[in-house]
């Protein structure tokens, strides 16, 4: 029998967020990926609930309700300071937080969260250094620095590039995260190297779970039971 959820739709601002599960003093804030929405926060909330906390999800900027928020991208600056928006309301809800987030949700979150005090924290096929990614990205559709700063933003058909988002995550690189934090990494993750997640992991003192053959944010039919198990003894 699939169990059952309380959900409790709200808005944090302009935010569209769903808080999830029984009433608790604990909860954590779930931060998806690209290409996602609050609503897959599902499963990790059941999850979370079994564990005694509540879960709340929002949708991104350009994702889920905010799919048409065109004046408004999903950029580093947007990104932060919805996650901002997001941590106050629940800073003034919840006693204690923890975080989960997801790709890009991890990457906003370790600029808009280095100074917040959270209890844990679990990063799934975190975008740990974006100007990493940024440079695959070259690679994979036949451009250059040097093009991108002529041309100033960039169509991809993965993302938008911008040269202030490259020149911003180049000049602002990650040196503060104290969280006690825990990473689910696959070797088939292109968008970050694995030598990179280890480094990163050990800077930081963070637990790394890497699993061979897991794709980036393991959502591939056969990586999800891969997921599920690190969630449930992850989250304690």
């Amino acid at each position: 029998m699939e169990e059952m959820l309380v959900r409790e739709k709200l808005w944090v601002n302009n935010i569209p967020a769903i808080v999830w599960g029984e009433q608790s003093e604990k909860a954590f804030i779930f931060v998806h990926g690209k290409m996602s929405y609050k609503e897959s926060a599902e499963e990790f909330a059941i999850l979370a609930q079994q564990k005694g906390y509540q879960t709340i999800s929002f949708d991104l900027p350009e994702h889920g309700e905010r799919a048409e928020e065109k004046n408004y991208p999903c950029d580093i600056w947007n990104g932060v300071n919805d996650l901002n928006q997001i941590a106050e309301y629940a800073f003034n809800r919840w006693n204690t937080l923890s975080l989960y987030a997801c790709s890009l949700g991890a990457h906003f979150a370790l600029y808009a969260y280095k100074d917040r005090s959270f209890l844990s924290c679990l990063f799934q096929s975190p975008i740990l250094d974006m100007e990493y990614l940024i440079h695959q990205m070259f690679r994979w559709f036949h451009l250059s620095e040097e093009i991108l700063r002529e041309r100033r933003i960039i169509q991809t058909p993965f993302h938008v590039m911008s040269w202030d988002y490259f020149m911003y995550v180049k000049d602002h690189p990650i040196v503060k995260w104290d969280v006690p934090t825990n990473i689910l990494y696959g070797t088939r993750d292109t968008m970050q190297s694995r030598e990179l997640v280890e480094e990163f992991s050990e800077k930081f003192h963070c637990k790394l779970n890497v699993i061979e053959n897991g794709s980036h944010g393991f959502a591939k039919e056969q990586d999800l039971p891969l997921a599920h198990e690190w969630l449930k003894d992850s989250i304690i």
